[in-house]
Formats: structure tokens, sequence, C-alpha cells
């Protein structure tokens, strides 16, 4: 009898939620306690979240030594997303990006080993749908770590460090796509992505860009920019309970589920994350803590 019970239970997903970024400073003696150095900010936050999302990436290419900071500051079981840089979405615009891959893929990004979650692709708002170049640019994201070293071995002169290349296990590498153009909306642009095996992310933004819950991949990356105001605005625990309905549904249907807070201008995102982890762990527990989004 149990042996049945093993081979008919559904797989159950992992859900990740934590914060975009963790350097900022309106977080200090706010999250932050009062006299926290700032080298162990991180490190006090992976104690109360699960994951972070690397967002230094996107601006510049990082070191090597930076990457080995963060897996040796964080927990054995965390996890970090890491942000596509910008060289790559906005100023390429995803054409002939093969040289920036391949710095990007050098820059350090090897160095999270374990720790290696989604990588994130942003487009910028004036990028509308091109099937072609989305397609050409799917084709060479690396899928594995192993490929990913391979790719940068390539790397150009723009990589001002020593490239990090050692993979000591092979892992998988997972995309995520989020858009921000009009045009991102049709069943050509949903097929694509189920085709490379790419999340399309799921962005609250206060209705500024497109809205979708297409599920395009075995996970799903969900990014929460405010549901009333861009940034800035909290989320009420009406509204978290709805996020942790949705998640829980993800989960349960098999899928992997990554959420990151972005709402960080008036220090709301840990206390957010923190709650809608609380949420999803038990949601029969009615109110949420007070605490639960309090500082120290």
């Amino acid at each position: 009898m149990q042996a049945s019970n093993r081979t008919t239970r559904r797989h159950r997903g992992q859900v990740r939620i934590g914060t975009s970024g963790w350097l900022y400073p309106p977080w200090r003696e706010t999250f932050y306690p009062k006299g926290l150095a700032h080298r162990r900010e991180l490190e006090y936050l992976a104690s109360r979240v699960g994951t972070v999302e690397i967002n230094g990436s996107f601006y510049s290419l990082q070191r090597p030594a930076s990457y080995e900071t963060w897996y040796s500051q964080t927990p054995d079981d965390f996890v970090f997303a890491v942000k596509g840089g910008r060289f790559i979405t906005h100023m390429k615009q995803l054409r002939g990006v093969d040289s920036a891959l391949s710095n990007f893929f050098a820059s350090g990004v090897l160095a999270l080993g374990s720790k290696l979650g989604p990588v994130l692709w942003q487009l910028p708002p004036r990028l509308a749908f091109d099937e072609q170049r989305l397609a050409s640019f799917f084709d060479v994201l690396p899928r594995n770590t192993v490929a990913a070293a391979d790719l940068a071995r390539h790397h150009d002169d723009k990589l001002k460090t020593k490239p990090y290349l050692e993979v000591i296990e092979n892992k998988p590498i997972r995309h995520a796509l989020e858009v921000r153009h009009p045009s991102f909306t049709g069943e050509a642009f949903v097929n694509l992505l189920h085709e490379y095996d790419i999340a399309l992310v799921v962005a609250d933004t206060a209705g500024k860009w497109p809205y979708s819950e297409e599920v395009t991949t075995d996970f799903v990356y969900v990014r929460l920019h405010g549901d009333k105001e861009l940034y800035a605005s909290g989320y009420t625990e009406r509204a978290l309970r709805k996020w942790a309905e949705k998640i829980t549904a993800w989960r349960s249907g098999g899928k992997d589920v990554y959420v990151y807070f972005d709402n960080d201008m008036k220090v709301k995102a840990p206390g957010d994350a923190m709650n809608l982890a609380k949420l999803v762990d038990h949601p029969e527990g009615g109110a949420i803590p007070r605490s639960a989004g309090d500082a120290n």
C-alpha cells in the first residue's frame, strides 16, 4: 500500500520567496538593525528569506570574488537568481550578444555553484516582440553549467578580471523573461516560450506593464513591484493571501516557484517577503503577526 501511494503522489514544487537586491540605504536601521555592518546585510537577510535576486549584475559585470563572498555569506540551501546584464537586453537589445553572454557567464556567475537559481532577462519597454530575434537569443543561452563554462571561455577583453570557469557539478540553468512592451501578448510569443522552455515572468507592476500568469515551463518566476504604486507600495494582508493562493496552486501542480519583492522604496520588500512566506507555509494561521515585518 505504501509503495502504491508513492507512485501515484503528485510531485510538489518548491517555493522560494525573497527580495530583489539587498543593498538599500533606507533599509538600514529600518529593516537592518542599527550598527549592523554593511558587509553583513546579505547574511542578515538570508537568515530570514530563502532567496534573493542579484541585480548588480544587471548594471555591470560583477567579479568572481563578489559571487564567492555572496555564496559564503548565505546558508547551504539558499538560492540566488541572477539578473542578466542590461548591455545584452537594453543596449544590444538581444542582437549580436555572443561575446556579451560569454563575458556575463565568465564574470563569476558559476561561483554560486549549487546556489545558482534562475537567470532573469528583463527587456526594456521599447523593445517590441520579434519572434526571430528572441529565437536567436534563446538558441545561444546555456542550459546547464557545463555549457555556461564552455560559453564563458569565449569571453573578450571587456572582461577585466580572470574568468571563472570552474564547474564542480553540472547543474541545469533555468531562464526567465520579463517583458514590458504591449506587443508581447500574442499566442506566437507564448508558443515560443514553451518551445524554448523559458519562463514568462509574472510581473505585478500596478498596471504599468503587461501582466500574464501563463506558465510556460516547469517553474514560475514572480516579481512583485507593487500592486498599487510601482516600487513603493506595500502589499496588504488580503493581497498577500491572494498571492499565497496562487503560489500554492502552482506548487501543488508540480511547479517550482520563485518570488521576488521589488517594492523597496519604502522598505516594504523584506517584510512582505517574510509575511508571504508565512502565509504559504501556514495558510490556516489567521492574521499575519505584526512582528513578521519588523526590523529585528
